[in-house]
């Protein structure tokens, strides 16, 4: 067996471990439809989601639609979503993405990564959230903190570029699971393995991971 597909192979042991571990790992960002979902993660850079949950009640009464987000004046949407950091920039993408809504797309979430990628404000881990968890298309791998750390911890990657992370993963993690490996990394990296004092004895991929000698990739 070829050293990728060595890799594709624990990789998919390790997606099997973790939905066992967390079988109800889902997006932890509240939200009714695409609009939201859209405008919670724009909320969601350099911030936790727990934090963008606090906002985003107040910000979904006085925003409806597109067209809500559009208009609200800067500072008021500001005043709202101050807590989340960044709130100056943030506002003024979601406004500005709003309008590129209500210009080129109806008023609607448009459901390519083309089309995501140049709405003001969205990138391609943006996109890939919306895509995956709104529209159930696997577009891509969502690369946050969490993935990219556990990625290189796992031996999945040497990368440190979100791209380059999520180039490398796709290659390894079948294309179904693309948006549930996100979750199941993310969950993890929450609940056992953290940036400073990961769990390892208790660590349900223990065995699968590199600290027991495992091969690491090479990309």
């Amino acid at each position: 067996m070829t050293p990728s597909a060595t890799l594709a192979q624990r990789t998919r042991q390790i997606i099997a471990r973790l939905n066992r571990a967390y079988p109800d790992a889902h997006c932890a960002l509240d939200h009714t439809n695409p609009l939201q979902l859209l405008m919670a993660t724009i909320l969601s850079a350099q911030c936790t989601d727990e934090r963008v949950n606090q906002v985003t009640p107040a910000l979904f009464v006085r925003c409806h639609t597109s067209a809500d987000f559009a208009s609200i004046p800067q500072a008021e949407l500001e005043a709202i979503i101050r807590s989340t950091g960044f709130y100056r920039a943030k506002a003024r993408s979601i406004r500005g993405c709003a309008a590129a809504l209500m210009a080129d797309h109806q008023g609607e979430v448009p459901r390519t990564m083309e089309e995501l990628h140049r709405l003001p404000g969205v990138g391609r881990k943006t996109a890939n959230v919306v895509l995956g968890n709104a529209f159930n298309l696997s577009e891509g791998i969502v690369v946050d903190t969490h993935v990219g750390r556990l990625s290189r911890r796992m031996g999945l990657t040497r990368q440190n570029d979100p791209v380059k992370v999520e180039s490398a993963l796709v290659k390894i993690v079948p294309q179904k699971d693309w948006t549930l490996f996100s979750h199941l990394l993310i969950w993890h990296g929450r609940k056992r393995c953290s940036a400073r004092k990961p769990d390892c004895a208790h660590c349900e991929i223990r065995s699968l991971c590199p600290a027991r000698g495992v091969p690491r990739s090479r990309a």
